[in-house]
């Protein structure tokens, strides 16, 4: 190689190191600048918002960092934390004032803790209390819960008594330091209400007065549904939203059967939808709640897989119509297996006491369609710990978008188990372990289905308004979507005759 051409390469050596470095030095400040602008900006913190429209938010972190805590489910309203940019100032907060703010997490300080806001009508007492035989006395047509609570029947009138809990809950909502769970607050002015509660007892209505007497043309049950039918539809409550923010217990599947078709907008809170074409109840628009269970629950249970020594137990009507004609199916299949109870019972005399005794010293408990999808009979044998198994296709179940039924529940298609041994065999090889866990289970969940008054944290009327709170959101949404137009008239409808969607509404 000649010296000129060592020359002309040393050149390019030298020539490219500084081209070199002056890339890696862009980069470098480049990455820095981007970081520090990064750093600058405001650091996000969760902010919790109740899921009520018209509830107070809150947002309290747990501490000065990027932690909170989910409120447990069991206390809450389906809360939803939403990432948000924190304004200048607040990470100044001072940590020992945030650590005195939760109280293990729990948010003790807050004002509105998860309030469901909701203006019931005063309705005559024949429409609720009176059908206790309670008479008001004064201008309320209330009873003073603070010193009254108007007894209720007990029998077979209890299991659908979800409307008692209700109405008493609300009403207790009032009372100066309740010692209650702020979980519903009763509001004087509608239009601060996140639902229009009906007080109406409508399943001791049916029980109670759906046989007319001699010389009567229509039952008193049936007045009274005229009668609120009428009420109903000509407040200006109802005329604001056709009824869509209103709220009905219908939970016998007999009750409200001829003003349902005329009060459909509102939400039902209902046993199953068995007996309701799916345009006057589904899941989207209403509530299923448990019935309340007739057998007492099982304190200090102290039974095991070998001391329950019934396998599978069933007691109850067997022939029944419509999707009950499994009950008879199985009855022929399974009495004469040796450790399997399936009989004729009743509550009369002495049966809630057999009953009682037959679920405790059951592993299984059957649970089978009969003339409606749901039956008592599921929660009655969760109160006793003995393992429900399900056999009911249209069945819906309370509370199943916090619950999982199949962690203490045994599900069973009504096709397998009217096979020849399908059911007894497939319930034969659930071993002792896995029977354990289910048991367990139950007694983890049960608290979720008993009826208190005062109502107690994740007690069934506190999962019963977590529930109604779970449709006020949509239910906002298409009220205000409707109300889109409500200043203009519908002139091109009327003119040119064209008509809105059907499901415009």
């Amino acid at each position: 190689m000649t010296m000129v051409e060592r020359n002309v390469n040393s050149f390019k050596l030298i020539s490219k190191k500084p081209l070199f470095f002056f890339f890696s030095m862009t980069s470098i400040m480049f990455l820095m600048s981007w970081l520090f602008v990064f750093r600058s900006t405001s650091r996000p913190h969760f902010i919790y918002h109740n899921l009520l429209p018209n509830s107070k938010l809150f947002s309290k972190p747990e501490d000065s960092k990027f932690h909170t805590k989910i409120p447990n489910v069991e206390s809450s309203f389906g809360n939803r934390a939403i990432l948000v940019d924190n304004e200048d100032g607040e990470d100044g907060e001072d940590e020992s004032e945030t650590k005195n703010s939760n109280d293990g997490g729990k948010c003790s300080n807050r004002n509105d803790d998860f309030l469901l806001k909701v203006f019931m009508y005063d309705l005559p007492s024949e429409f609720h209390f009176g059908l206790l035989n309670w008479k008001p006395s004064g201008n309320s047509v209330w009873p003073n819960v603070r010193t009254t609570i108007p007894g209720y029947p007990g029998g077979l009138n209890l299991q659908h008594s979800i409307e008692f809990w209700l109405t008493l809950d609300i009403l207790a909502s009032e009372i100066p330091n309740a010692p209650k769970a702020k979980t519903v607050i009763r509001v004087r002015n509608s239009s601060e209400a996140d639902i229009i509660f009906v007080p109406f007892f409508s399943s001791l209505s049916y029980n109670r007065n759906s046989k007319p007497t001699p010389n009567e043309k229509k039952t008193r049950n049936m007045i009274l549904q005229e009668k609120l039918v009428k009420y109903l539809t000509s407040q200006e409550e109802w005329k604001r939203s056709k009824g869509k923010d209103h709220l009905i217990i219908a939970h016998h599947p007999n009750s409200m059967l001829d003003a349902r078709m005329k009060l459909w907008p509102a939400t039902f809170i209902l046993s199953d939808f068995g007996r309701y074409p799916s345009s006057i109840a589904n899941v989207e628009k209403d509530v299923i709640a448990p019935y309340k269970h007739l057998i007492p629950s099982y304190v200090n249970d102290n039974s095991n897989f070998d001391s329950r020594t019934t396998l599978l137990y069933f007691q109850g009507a067997i022939y029944r119509k419509d999707g009950g004609y499994v009950r008879q199916e199985l009855y022929y299949s399974l009495k004469n297996e040796k450790d399997v109870h399936f009989s004729f019972g009743s509550i009369q005399k002495d049966g809630i006491k057999k009953a009682t005794e037959g679920m405790r010293s059951s592993k299984f408990c059957l649970n089978i369609a009969g003339d409606t999808p749901s039956s008592n009979r599921l929660f009655d044998a969760i109160a006793s710990h003995c393992v429900p198994v399900i056999i009911s296709d249209a069945i819906e179940l309370p509370f199943e978008d916090v619950l999982d039924y199949s962690e203490f529940c045994i599900f069973v298609r009504t096709i397998d188990a009217v096979e020849e041994n399908y059911l007894i065999n497939f319930i034969r090889s659930i071993g002792k372990e896995e029977w354990t866990k289910m048991w367990n289970k139950l007694k983890e969940v049960e608290h979720f289905f008993e009826f208190n008054f005062p109502s107690k944290e994740g007690d069934a009327v506190q999962m019963i308004w977590q529930a109604v709170s779970h449709k006020v959101p949509p239910l906002k949404l298409k009220l205000n979507r409707f109300r889109r137009y409500s200043r203009s008239p519908p002139s091109i409808e009327k003119e040119l005759k064209i008509p809105l969607p059907k499901n415009f509404w």
